[in-house]
């Protein structure tokens, strides 16, 4: 459905210290960094797409982040959300809500909600019963 998702960001080095090791826990492995430009993306597996990207801008204007906007990443189990959640926590993120059910989404639904240093709101979540 989607071919990339692009995140603006204000200080790209804060920015990629904070998800380098949030793409590495969700085992999602990085593509290219050019902090010339800046900007740097991961991508999905098996397939090259979609991209995850962050990065200044194009217009060159300053990130302002927007309400009501988020990306959610798919785990593969609740403990890949834990983890993911305390990785983001532990680099520089802010709760937004922490790991646990969501019934009133699915029966399953297992999701932590963060932003990022700049206040891009993200989220991780599992769907699947454990097992």
């Amino acid at each position: 459905m989607f071919s990339h998702t692009f995140v603006g960001v204000t200080d790209f080095n804060r920015a990629l210290a904070f998800y380098n090791p949030v793409m590495a826990a969700l085992g999602i492995k990085p593509r290219f960094c050019d902090p010339e430009r800046p900007w740097a993306g991961w991508q999905s597996a098996p397939d090259p797409r979609p991209l995850f990207l962050i990065g200044k801008p194009h217009d060159g204007q300053s990130h302002e982040r927007g309400n009501g906007q988020m990306i959610a990443f798919l785990a593969e189990s609740r403990a890949v959300v834990d983890n993911a959640y305390a990785v983001a926590l532990a680099n520089g993120g802010t709760s937004e809500g922490p790991p646990g059910l969501r019934p009133q989404y699915h029966e399953h639904y297992y999701g932590a909600y963060f932003r990022d240093p700049d206040g891009n709101k993200l989220c991780v979540a599992c769907h699947v019963a454990p097992g």
